[in-house]
């Protein structure tokens, strides 16, 4: 996933100001800016039904992408902002910005789950809740992680896996403070309703020799 970064195919945009943005708009585009770096500004255009499709797929504030734009040398870049229509809420300009490899990001990165068949919990049938099949860390543009791994081995049932027990790459950090939790281990619905029926069984008993 963020090993694999998408490209975002933009056409150079000839003119500035609100007239060449109007025009632009009319042209089924969303004008945009593309700033930041060691390079000028550039003036930047995208087909407007790409770009919604992409708004619509969620998370496009915190993708990291892959700008190529012709006549230009490839560059990674995030986006900073998108203006919206006021009454349509559809987007009418973009600003993207330029990375630098020692840029520091904010990106959602992939979990994976590996040695499921080393989890006691698993073995006698609990299963595995994924809370966050994702999670999102700062880190260096140069240097993104694919994905984290969470090692399921010795987990049992009831256990929870929390952000702190998860080796993360070198600088990379979680951008929630608190120890949040990424997947557990729970009992099979069938077990949970014995257990629930045995409790409930047990208080009427306690009940009974009271009485």
């Amino acid at each position: 996933m963020a090993g694999e970064i998408p490209d975002l195919v933009a056409l150079e945009r000839t003119g500035t100001g609100k007239g060449a943005a109007r025009q632009a708009r009319r042209d089924g585009m969303v004008p945009g800016i593309v700033f930041g770096g060691d390079n000028d500004p550039l003036p930047i255009q995208i087909p407007f039904n790409r770009l919604l499709k992409m708004l619509k797929a969620g998370r496009f504030k915190s993708t990291l992408f892959n700008l190529k734009v012709e006549g230009h040398e490839d560059v990674r870049v995030i986006c900073r902002d998108v203006q919206r229509d006021v009454v349509k809420d559809l987007p009418t300009h973009l600003d993207l910005m330029r990375l630098r490899r020692t840029s520091r990001i904010k990106l959602f990165i992939h979990v994976d789950f590996v040695n499921h068949a080393a989890a006691p919990g698993l073995k006698k049938g609990g299963v595995l809740t994924v809370v966050r099949p994702e999670v999102e860390l700062e880190v260096t543009a140069g240097d993104i992680p694919e994905s984290i791994t969470v090692d399921l081995s010795g987990l049992n049932i009831g256990d929870v896996v929390t952000i702190s027990s998860v080796n993360l790459p070198a600088g990379a950090k979680p951008t929630i403070d608190r120890d949040f939790v990424i997947a557990n281990i729970s009992a099979p619905s069938g077990l949970a309703s014995s257990s629930d029926d045995e409790e409930a069984e047990s208080e009427e008993a306690e009940g009974d020799a009271e009485e």
